[in-house]
């Protein structure tokens, strides 16, 4: 814009020095000449006075910001880093309402709950009985037989029968029906393979004798399962 505004300004001068020297030879277009001259020069200062008056209404020259450290080392088809984005807070998990007090039924105790209806209850085996007896006597001992009797309709697993004697010198042999141990004057009888189950409603025996005494020698106490035996001597 400068070089051609310099180029009408020359042509203006030089036409108007022949024009003020009175030359006769200018032509027409010379004059057109001069006349386009000053109206492109018109125009230009027009121009110029007004984007001087008005810079806002040039378009800004916009230039691309220089690479970033993270962009040099990064290939072309690289796709852009993603932006960093705050992390989604989750709902709060709302509480589950607390259960009353007033609904939750009261726990029933195990002794006291009813039994399920078309359930039958197992039966138990009810409690033995024993009966003590004097069989024959010698002269330096006697027999004696316990009966164990179930007066219940289940059988019976097992039982334990204590006889206790007088003294501790006397002895105990010949036993059937059970196995029998000592602690001083207390036997302990338990039962043999034959007799370990009392069927419901029926009886075992165990036979026994007691040595060593002429007279006196009955036993002071005779219990089956902790229950005392019935036929004891007064």
């Amino acid at each position: 814009m400068a070089i051609i505004l310099l180029d009408r300004v020359v042509a203006i001068v030089t036409a108007a020095r022949r024009v003020l020297t009175g030359r006769e030879d200018v032509s027409r277009a010379t004059w057109v000449a001069v006349v386009a001259a000053l109206g492109v020069l018109i125009a230009t200062a027009v121009s110029v006075v007004g984007v001087l008056r008005t810079p806002e209404k040039l378009t800004p020259v916009t230039l691309d910001p220089p690479p970033s450290v993270e962009q040099v080392g990064e290939s072309p088809s690289a796709t852009p880093r993603a932006q960093a984005r705050p992390a989604l807070t989750s709902p709060a998990v709302a509480a589950s309402p607390s259960v009353s007090a007033s609904s939750v039924p009261p726990a029933v105790p195990s002794s006291t709950r009813p039994t399920p209806t078309g359930a039958t209850p197992e039966p138990t085996a009810a409690a033995l009985g024993a009966d003590f007896a004097i069989t024959d006597n010698a002269l330096l001992s006697y027999g004696a037989a316990v009966t164990i009797s179930n007066p219940g309709p289940v059988a019976a697993p097992g039982w334990t029968l204590v006889v206790t004697l007088p003294r501790e010198s006397l002895g105990v042999s010949g036993v059937e029906g059970a196995r029998a141990s000592r602690d001083g004057a207390v036997w302990t009888f338990v039962p043999d393979p034959d007799t370990g189950q009392v069927p419901g409603n029926a009886s075992v025996r165990v036979t026994f004798r007691v040595n060593g005494s002429l007279t006196g020698a009955a036993p002071k106490a005779c219990t089956i399962d902790g229950v005392a035996c019935a036929g004891l001597p007064n």
